[in-house]
């Protein structure tokens, strides 16, 4: 974990180890300012952190997904694709962090990877012990093998339909000096 957490600031990330999801809930207070616009990506870490619930139902941030899950899809299409590609936070989580510092996202739909490549003013991942994994082929075999069979089950039970791995994103530095913030955690939590 150390050696992640070296190698990602090494690549321009902020990371930081943290103990557990209830130190990352308490942390993202800290990081995401009064009143910002947050996006905050599907995701189990969040639901279970509970961190998606602070952001999305308090009133302290401008929470995204609540406004774009009324939208009309048909009509409004346009404006929620913008909406969610450039907040000013976007909050989520990954499939996978290498050892060598690269976050590997896996999306069906596409919809987090804008906000995630650069199109969020700042980006925070919050990211669990399990999703360590030494390179970039163990990655590409965790999200077949792990992750996706978990997130079909899942949305199996919430859309009636299998996940899938439409859209990979791999994030091999961070260009933007204090955009993109890790927070890996010592316990496992998620996908």
């Amino acid at each position: 974990m150390n050696r992640a957490i070296g190698a990602l600031q090494a690549n321009g990330f902020t990371a930081e180890l943290l103990d557990d999801a209830a130190a990352a809930r308490a942390r993202i207070k800290d990081l995401i300012p009064e009143g910002a616009g947050v996006f905050t990506g599907a995701s189990e870490t969040l639901r279970l952190s509970g961190i998606a619930q602070d952001i999305e139902t308090g009133a302290r941030y401008q929470a995204i997904r609540p406004r774009v899950l009324e939208m009309d899809r048909a009509t409004e299409f346009d404006r929620i694709r913008r909406l969610v590609a450039t907040p000013d936070v976007f909050v989520a989580s990954v499939a996978a962090v290498t050892e060598t510092g690269a976050l590997v996202i896996a999306s069906g739909s596409g919809s987090q990877l804008p906000a995630s490549a650069g199109g969020a003013a700042k980006a925070i991942w919050v990211v669990g012990a399990q999703k360590l994994v030494p390179d970039l082929s163990s990655a590409l075999r965790r999200i077949e093998e792990y992750a996706l069979p978990l997130e079909s089950e899942r949305a199996r039970a919430v859309y009636g339909q299998p996940s899938a791995v439409n859209r990979l994103l791999v994030l091999n530095a961070e260009p933007q000096p204090g955009r993109g913030t890790v927070l890996l955690l010592r316990e496992a939590i998620g996908f």
